[in-house]
């Protein structure tokens, strides 16, 4: 199965593993300059590539624990979502949750890739749906929140 990455801009960084076992591919934003990120603001970085994701898979952006933990940066969307068919350029809206700038370095990581496969059924309405063990039991319903 490949990825196919084309580079939007000569000097992109394309994505990468850290180790053997990671499951996601570190994005690299692809700025020339700092971008600075004022407090309680979104801003879009731009990743420098288009790409096309294998058929039947869905590429989902999440942010790198460390610039989450350490500068309280996120998506702005929660997780960005790439569909397989999707041929324009990949960015990655950043959100600042903290009351410090943050200043994106050119050419760091700011996100993970982690690709995966999906299903699309068919939706069907219908008055009747099977009986489980957990019923119609809602939050907390199987033990402690």
């Amino acid at each position: 199965m490949n990825l196919k990455i084309k580079k939007l801009n000569p000097n992109t960084k394309l994505p990468t593993k850290a180790t053997a076992g990671s499951a996601g591919y570190d994005l690299y934003a692809c700025n020339e300059e700092a971008i600075t990120l004022q407090p309680h603001t979104t801003t879009a970085v731009s990743l420098g590539f288009c790409a096309e994701l294998p058929e039947h898979t869905v590429g989902l952006i999440y942010i790198r624990s460390g610039i989450a933990a350490k500068h309280s940066i996120i998506p702005a969307n929660c997780v960005g979502v790439i569909d397989c068919d999707y041929r324009g350029e990949w960015k990655v809206m950043l959100h600042n949750l903290s009351d410090t700038p943050y200043t994106v370095q050119p050419f760091e990581r700011v996100a993970q890739l982690v690709i995966t496969s999906y299903c699309s059924p068919n939706i069907v309405e219908t008055n009747d749906l099977s009986e489980t063990e957990r019923g119609e039991g809602g939050f907390g319903s199987t033990g402690k929140l």
